[in-house]
């Protein structure tokens, strides 16, 4: 149960309080620039988590229970925490309650659906919505490290929308699919 993989995963799940406390005083630049750092290996133990477990052929139940599970608290955290500290504010939070409120439906689908043994796989555009969205929560939590360069924060807020628009097309595109499976 204990495999590399497995581990890694369980390390974005502990480093998540450490990431929020870093990111609790937005005038503190120096615990955002650090926030970055830790927030970049998260995001690089979430790719190599499911590349080791492919490679070495030990994907497991409980990385495949764990992993979504760490993506998306990490997601909501993240979300929280910049909607708190005025990093997304204004109309943008519309963008990340997008976000937010389509990682809800999915989950809440894919559990409905595994109960049917349906299985949903991650599109493609989803993953390029990830990476969008990686890219803006990442770029906004840079932006807190370096306040007197500010279009680090508007291209976060450029990406978070561009994420929050491919957020919509996935979340309808899933939805369709679990619309066929459950009763009229």
């Amino acid at each position: 149960m204990l495999t590399l993989p497995n581990l890694l995963t369980l390390s974005r799940i502990v480093a998540l309080p450490l990431l929020v406390a870093l990111l609790w005083w937005p005038q503190w630049p120096a615990g955002y620039a650090i926030a970055f750092g830790l927030y970049c290996l998260m995001g690089i133990t979430d790719y190599f988590d499911g590349y080791v477990a492919r490679a070495r052929g030990t994907v497991s139940k409980l990385g495949v229970f764990l992993d979504p599970i760490a993506d998306k608290i990490m997601v909501a955290a993240v979300v929280l925490m910049l909607v708190a500290t005025h990093d997304i504010a204004g109309l943008h939070i519309i963008a990340a309650l997008i976000i937010l409120l389509r990682e809800i439906m999915v989950s809440g689908l894919r559990e409905f659906l595994a109960q049917l043994q349906v299985s949903m796989p991650v599109s493609r555009l989803a993953k390029w919505k990830t990476t969008l969205q990686m890219l803006a929560f990442g770029a906004l939590i840079l932006g807190g490290a370096l306040p007197h360069w500010p279009w680090v924060g508007v291209v976060g807020l450029a990406c978070l929308w561009g994420a929050a628009v491919l957020t919509l097309i996935t979340g309808w595109d899933y939805l369709r699919v679990g619309l066929r499976h459950m009763d009229s």
